[in-house]
C-alpha cells in the first residue's frame, strides 16, 4: 500500500501554468532571445536555479527580474485544478500522508494563501524551494519529503505535470502520475506511470492507495 501522496504545485494543484508561460516567454524574449521556447526550458526548475544558470554575470538583472515575478504573482490567480482538493482530503481521511513538493519558494506561497486561506489545511507538510538541496530535475525534493513521512520513496506517489517534475519523481524512486495540465497525455506517455487530465475521477485514483 503507498502510504504517502507527493504533490508538485503549479499544474497540479493550482492550474497557473499560462500565468507563468507568459511571464518567463516575455523574459526570454526581452533577455535571451537566442533560446527558443525559455519557458519550457525553465519549468520546474528554483528561481535561483534560474538565475544563477541563465543570468550568472548580471546581478543587476536578476533583481529586476526577481521584482518584476513578485509584481506578476501578487496580481495573478491560483485557480485549483479540478478535483484536486477533495481527492486531497479523501486521502487524508483514508490515513495517507499528503504533502506538497514545490520548486516555489516562501514568498510566492504566501500569494497563493492570500486567495486561498485554508491552502495549508489540506496538506500534512509544504516543502518549497528553501527545502531543497538540488532544483528538479534532481530527485532530492522527494527523496526528502519520503524520508519525512519516514517511508521509502518507492511507498509514496508522485504527482507532476513537468519533464523536470516527471523525471525527479522517477529517479526517486516512486510511482509517478503525470498531470496533462503543461503537456498533453500523449506527451506524458512513456515518461510517467499513468497520466491524467485533472483530479475528478476520485474512485481510479484512490485505488492507488489500497
Amino acid at each position: 500500500m503507498k502510504k504517502a501522496a507527493l504533490f508538485d504545485l503549479d499544474g497540479v494543484i493550482v492550474d497557473t501554468e499560462p500565468y507563468y508561460t507568459e511571464f518567463w516567454q516575455e523574459i526570454g524574449k526581452r533577455y535571451l532571445p537566442v533560446i527558443s521556447d525559455f519557458a519550457r526550458k525553465i519549468k520546474g526548475h528554483t528561481l535561483d536555479y534560474i538565475l544563477s544558470s541563465y543570468f550568472p554575470s548580471d546581478l543587476e538583472l536578476q533583481e529586476e527580474i526577481k521584482r518584476l515575478l513578485v509584481v506578476h504573482q501578487t496580481t495573478m490567480h491560483y485557480p485549483y485544478v479540478l478535483g484536486v482538493v477533495p481527492f486531497v482530503d479523501s486521502l487524508r481521511q483514508r490515513g495517507v500522508r499528503v504533502a506538497v513538493v514545490t520548486s516555489s519558494d516562501c514568498a510566492k506561497m504566501q500569494c497563493l494563501y492570500c486567495e486561498h486561506p485554508d491552502f495549508q489545511q489540506h496538506f500534512d507538510r509544504i516543502f518549497t524551494a528553501e527545502d531543497a538541496l538540488r532544483s528538479k530535475p534532481a530527485p532530492d525534493c522527494y527523496i526528502a519529503a519520503a524520508e519525512f513521512f519516514k517511508c521509502d520513496p518507492a511507498d509514496c506517489v508522485v504527482f507532476e505535470d513537468s519533464f523536470n517534475g516527471l523525471q525527479a519523481g522517477r529517479d526517486s524512486g516512486a510511482f509517478v502520475v503525470g498531470v496533462a495540465t503543461s503537456n498533453s497525455v500523449e506527451l506524458l506517455d512513456g515518461i510517467c506511470d499513468i497520466s491524467i487530465t485533472d483530479f475528478r475521477n476520485q474512485n481510479v485514483l484512490l485505488k492507488l492507495f489500497e
